[in-house]
């Protein structure tokens, strides 16, 4: 059992299992009413498939760009970081960290963890930060912010 504070958003299910679901299915129903219309009558204009089809290229590379290299969950537990992807968790001490990077204008917004050396999921932990309803809109986030502090108060010692 972890024993901390959750510092990662808890949309990071939704955002990386359900909303693809979601986008993509809406995508196929898009493509399957006029191939049910088209059905009786034999005849296909076969342009309409073009847009949905672009769509979920574009979909598929957004997601995968923003969302799917998030990691599940990101645990605080003072002198370091637990990170879960599935069933599978790592301990990462701040010292290990050396960059703590924030995208605040992108959704979902990202901390990108550089470590010192690769761990079990790789060189860099990407992660969506848990944050109140409008404090998007004031900029760094705090936790952000202390998080930052601290790897560097951790890496003087």
């Amino acid at each position: 059992m972890v024993h901390g504070k959750c510092i990662s958003s808890r949309n990071t299910y939704f955002m990386k299992r359900v909303f693809p679901f979601i986008a993509f299915g809406g995508l196929a129903l898009v493509l399957a009413v006029p191939l049910m219309a088209a059905r009786p009558h034999g005849n296909f204009p076969y342009a309409v498939l073009i847009g949905p089809l672009v769509m979920a290229v574009i979909f598929y590379f957004v997601l995968k760009r923003l969302v799917f290299d998030l990691v599940d969950e990101v645990v605080d537990e003072g002198d370091a970081l637990v990170i879960r992807v599935g069933s599978e968790r790592e301990r990462i001490p701040l010292t290990q960290i050396i960059n703590v990077s924030y995208a605040g204008m992108t959704n979902p917004r990202r901390v990108t963890l550089t470590l010192r050396h690769p761990g079990r999921f790789g060189r860099e932990v990407v992660f969506s930060p848990r944050q109140g309803f409008f404090q998007g809109l004031a900029g760094a986030s705090p936790l952000v912010r202390e998080l930052i502090e601290r790897v560097d108060a951790a890496r003087r010692q």
